[in-house]
């Protein structure tokens, strides 16, 4: 079974290749492409992408090791980043970063045991007079409190209860 799920890999990131490129280039909308898909960018992944581009895996690694957006080993299906700027820590961050801890039972760098949350720190978000800034995968939220964050981690819950509901009426 392993075997037929690297080939069926091996085939996503070929077609990957082709749709993007085989020059240097592409590596970059490869990689996020198989780190929405998969949650994480394994080591035959890196391996295989860098046969495919022709560059050295070691290239591939640097790369998903320096992006904090680009992850080794599986994350949550939500992924929550604080914005951990000194404006932000002035804005309050560190009741938001309690709250989350709290509510998730994690501390950052933590992935809850269900794989549904992670919860990390970010460098910065771009919203430093907006703080403090969290982002949930894609989507930002400003002025973030404590009780705001409750919210988010019930809102993303609920999300997530739907999901669950509706595969098991599949």
């Amino acid at each position: 079974m392993l075997v037929s799920q690297q080939q069926k890999l091996q085939e996503e990131i070929r077609a990957l290749v082709a749709r993007h490129g085989r020059t240097r280039a592409a590596l970059m909308p490869v990689l996020q492409e198989l780190q929405e898909k998969y949650a994480s960018i394994t080591d035959f992944a890196m391996q295989v992408v860098a046969d495919e581009l022709g560059i050295h895996p070691s290239e591939v690694y640097g790369v998903v090791s320096f992006y904090a957006f680009l992850h080794h080993e599986p994350k949550g299906r939500f992924q929550i980043r604080l914005c951990q700027t000194i404006s932000c820590d002035l804005a309050g961050k560190a009741r938001v970063a309690k709250q989350l801890e709290n509510e998730l039972g994690i501390a950052f760098g933590e992935t809850t045991p269900d794989g549904r949350f992670s919860l990390e720190w970010a460098s910065c978000l771009g919203m430093c007079d907006q703080g403090p800034a969290l982002l949930v995968n894609d989507r930002v939220y400003t002025r973030v409190t404590a009780e705001q964050a409750h919210r988010i981690i019930e809102e993303c819950r609920s999300v997530f209860g739907a999901h669950a509901t509706q595969a098991a009426h599949a």
